[in-house]
């Protein structure tokens, strides 16, 4: 079974610890739900961006988690 992961990073691409600590998911959705959840927490916590992973192939990113330029 496929593990989705969040990858968190500063703008600049550098990857940071989240402020909150991600569950490994089981699906895409599941994954994107916490996102949804979490990310202003996230962004307080210094990341700016994310990227999804199932397994080690990128599915897409950077996703900005500053809401003014979603």
């Amino acid at each position: 079974m496929a593990a989705w992961t969040w990858r968190f990073e500063k703008a600049d691409g550098t990857e940071v610890q989240p402020a909150v600590e991600p569950e490994e998911f089981t699906t895409q959705g599941d994954a994107e739900s916490w996102i949804g959840e979490q990310w202003k927490a996230l962004l307080e916590g210094g990341a700016d961006q994310v990227r999804l992973f199932e397994d080690s192939t990128e599915i897409y990113g950077p996703m900005s988690l500053h809401a003014n330029e979603a």
